[in-house]
């Protein structure tokens, strides 16, 4: 005679092999196949799979026109740059348009919308207009100097004096925008030594001794310059500037600063799909 234990262990290996995972609670109505919940679980995992797959090409599409936004933001700035110099030109002059369409044989209405930022000009409209006003082209371009030059004053220009009051600099260019070159006044006490600022490679310095002398080191090499001499050298190396004198040395210095290539913001392509 079996034992109740040894009869549920029988039944249990009696069943068919697809029910041998179910677990079961105290109702069987309720019992759970593992296997089924399984498939489910494999199911949802390639939904989202498919889901991730399918919001590649919808990333790549706003990465693309983030930069086509970009691009037109940085053209809409250059019409209202062009605008703007334009009407000021114009209104220096105390032209109409009309008189500007006259001098310049540009229609009326299209340099209305040229100084309304509604349109940028062609080159050949440009010259036209420039030859009016007697200005440059790149006059229309500029946030500074319109006219095609632009005053200093010495008294108002920016000057950098050290903590000793022995060594200054002063700018003698606008410094509102960034520069291909720069082109300073120095002014140099008598046995005073200043030690120059390294600058990125491919930048060169170009020094002018107006006034007294001046002694150049650039790395174990001296040179002297006397009154009228120049210098040329390459800024990234260390060096230092020292008057020698016993008056105070005037220098003019002009720093072309190294050339950097343009970084383009090029929209990837979509990646290929087999």
């Amino acid at each position: 005679m079996h034992s109740p234990l040894a009869l549920v262990s029988h039944a249990q290996a009696d069943r068919p092999a697809a029910h041998r995972g179910t677990t079961h609670r105290r109702d069987d109505d309720l019992a759970v196949d593992i296997d089924t919940v399984s498939d489910h679980e494999a199911i949802i995992r390639g939904v989202d799979e498919r889901s991730a797959f399918a919001a590649a090409p919808l990333a790549q599409a706003t990465a693309q026109t983030e930069a086509h936004d970009s691009a037109a933001n940085a053209f809409d700035a250059l019409e209202h740059l062009v605008g703007v110099n334009l009407a000021r030109l114009r209104a220096e002059r105390q032209l109409s348009l009309d008189a500007l369409a006259r001098a310049s044989g540009v229609s009326r209405a299209m340099l209305a919308q040229v100084e309304s930022a509604r349109s940028v000009p062609s080159i050949k409209v440009l010259c036209k207009v420039a030859a009016a006003l007697k200005v440059s082209v790149s006059a229309f371009l500029r946030r500074h100097a319109v006219n095609g030059f632009e005053h200093l004053p010495a008294e108002r220009a920016p000057r950098r004096v050290s903590a000793d009051g022995r060594y200054s600099a002063r700018a003698l260019y606008p410094e509102d925008e960034p520069a291909a070159a720069e082109f300073h006044e120095l002014r140099i006490a008598p046995l005073h030594t200043e030690p120059g600022t390294r600058r990125a490679p491919g930048t060169t310095v170009n020094l002018v001794v107006s006034e007294g002398t001046l002694e150049v080191s650039v790395h174990d090499r001296r040179q002297l310059l006397a009154t009228g001499d120049a210098i040329v050298f390459d800024a990234d190396q260390p060096h230092s500037l020292r008057n020698p004198g016993d008056t105070e040395a005037r220098v003019f210095r002009v720093t072309r600063n190294a050339e950097t290539p343009p970084r383009w913001d090029v929209p990837q392509a979509a990646p290929q799909t087999l």
